[in-house]
């Protein structure tokens, strides 16, 4: 399965989205994909998409989490960043102390 959150989706690339996905609320998609299909598509956005055009793309996968977690642009000002901890993928929202910075 695969979820997908857009920042503001132009036309072109939400019909093109509505293909694959049901869209149950604005800018948010989801379906289920095979490798190949994902990969086509998150190639078609980033090539035809704005400078300004953010995506999250939350999709089942193989590793211990069950999902892997995928940034295409600016995700909006949260100031969230993903990181890989040991192998786990986390968001990293603040950090109270310097060294315990992992990027």
């Amino acid at each position: 399965m695969t979820v997908i959150v857009a920042n503001d989706t132009p036309d072109a690339i939400r019909g093109m989205l509505k293909r694959w996905f049901i869209e149950p609320r604005p800018n948010v998609f989801v379906g289920t994909l095979n490798t190949r299909t994902h990969a086509k598509v998150v190639e078609y956005v980033s090539r035809n998409s704005p400078p300004d055009f953010g995506m999250l793309i939350i999709s089942s996968n193989g590793n211990c989490q069950g999902y892997q977690v995928e940034r295409l642009g600016p995700c909006g000002c949260t100031g969230r960043k993903p990181v890989v901890v040991s192998g786990i993928s986390l968001v990293a929202e603040a950090w109270i102390e310097a060294e315990n910075h992992p990027f």
